[in-house]
């Protein structure tokens, strides 16, 4: 027996208003539901504003700092964090060793057995 014409509107309308719409906003913040979750670790993310968000990473580690993004920089300051990152220059000092030691002058302080 063939369902009535209008009646197979109406029943897909039904089934779309029942089912759950699911797509990356809906899917993306979500609760673990579990009181332990296995090799996950709290961890802080710094954004590059300073603010931080609490997550479970799979690594232990306390805090991740992500990058700033230089372009939106101005030039001063790009160019003062790109100095920051050069190596700095190591200054070796070279003490001159004065050789003036004299052993005959405290022989009388060695103990013979």
């Amino acid at each position: 027996m063939m369902p009535n014409v209008s009646v197979v509107p109406l029943l897909t309308r039904q089934f779309a208003i029942s089912s759950r719409y699911l797509s990356s906003n809906t899917a993306s913040i979500v609760k673990v539901h579990r009181s332990v979750y296995a090799r996950r670790y709290p961890t802080m993310v710094v954004l590059p504003d300073g603010s931080t968000i609490n997550v479970n990473y799979h690594e232990p580690r306390r805090i991740i700092k992500l990058p700033l993004d230089l372009s939106l920089l101005s030039e001063s300051e790009r160019k003062a964090r790109l100095e920051k990152r050069k190596p700095k220059r190591v200054i070796h000092v070279e003490d001159e060793v004065e050789d003036n030691f004299n052993a005959r002058k405290y022989v009388n302080f060695i103990k013979k057995k």
